[in-house]
């Protein structure tokens, strides 16, 4: 992103930020934390933006349902991490809690908005920038492993990944079919790259091969 682009970006945040009909409140401070059972839905597409959101714990996906009535999911959030940011006054896509999940409601004081969140928007876009270079690539085998990597440096580089999404959600993110990312995942298994200890864990086993794999 240029420098000119970056600050576009900026006065947009901002200005998002700056129209609103509701009390301002710093970063550092939100609401309690609200429950989202597994399936229930944040915010939908269409709705008006106000605030941004923080995982508390858990998981959120966030989607889009495309004309055919396929899904793609564009980002998954973890604990810790905030989402929701749009550069107009609505949302774009729907948001979902992909398990049991607390979200806390954010409302950066607009004196404030662009210093505080730019960092943090910034590298939600080169997430999305990821995104659509691991999206690029023709091999599902690349794909899904990029993907476990992506997880396990969003998890402080652990080699025991944990994954609260399933494994049609990965699929619909990287652009494949669930039958595809299950043959993947089994076949990263067999030759000792990954291990499966549970459903919904990956183990790396062999990191530079996984990260050969990827490139």
């Amino acid at each position: 992103m240029t420098n000119f682009e970056q600050s576009r970006y900026a006065r947009q945040l901002g200005g998002i930020l700056l129209d609103r009909d509701e009390p301002s409140m710093p970063l550092g401070s939100s609401r309690p934390a609200t429950f989202f059972p597994a399936g229930s839905e944040i915010y939908a597409q269409g709705e008006k933006c106000a605030n941004l959101y923080q995982v508390e714990f858990g998981a959120v996906r966030i989607y889009r349902l495309l004309s055919d009535g396929r899904r793609q999911i564009s980002a998954f959030h973890l604990t810790g991490e905030v989402f929701g940011f749009e550069a107009d006054k609505r949302h774009h896509f729907f948001a979902e809690a992909i398990c049991g999940t607390g979200i806390r409601v954010l409302s950066p004081s607009a004196s404030h908005a662009v210093a505080e969140l730019l960092p943090i928007a910034l590298q939600s876009l080169v997430r999305a920038q990821e995104q659509l270079l691991v999206l690029g690539r023709q091999n599902a085998v690349e794909r899904v492993a990029a993907f476990f990597l992506e997880m396990s440096e969003r998890q402080g580089g652990l080699r025991q990944v944990e994954l609260p999404m399933s494994r049609l959600d990965i699929a619909d993110y990287l652009g494949l079919t669930i039958e595809t990312v299950s043959r993947v995942f089994s076949r990263l298994k067999s030759k000792g790259v990954i291990g499966l200890p549970s459903l919904r864990c990956v183990e790396i086993v062999k990191l530079q091969m996984l990260q050969d794999l990827a490139a």
